[in-house]
């Protein structure tokens, strides 16, 4: 996806959810409850973003190459993983501690206050 295929259908997503809303509050669209109402925005707006970005993405230029080399990881090539791999040696970069961090508050903040 391109930056402005992602910009308006993201835009178009949200004015979509949006709308839906509306109308229910202005009793347009008779949902049965406030949840059935999200349910059916988030839907509208999943749709829209699906519609707007498979269209938008073919129509408008993508970044080249150049520009994305070392945000993107297939762009890397050999010598480019390299240095990812050596830079991705910090401690504070380690996928399997700040698991076990993530792991250790989540369960500190599930236990009930006594």
């Amino acid at each position: 996806m391109t930056a402005w295929a992602g910009f308006w259908s993201l835009l178009t997503g949200t004015l979509g959810a949006l709308a839906t809303y509306l109308l229910y509050e202005a009793g347009v669209l008779p949902f049965d409850s406030d949840l059935e109402e999200s349910f059916w925005g988030a839907g509208v707006a999943f749709v829209l973003v699906a519609i707007v970005a498979a269209i938008l993405t073919p129509l408008t230029s993508r970044k080249p190459d150049d520009e994305l080399r070392g945000l993107v990881y297939g762009l890397a090539g050999a010598d480019g993983r390299q240095a990812l791999l050596a830079g991705d040696a910090r401690w504070y970069r380690s996928p399997l501690l700040l698991g076990g961090i993530a792991l250790a508050l989540s369960a500190l903040l599930y236990l009930p206050v006594l």
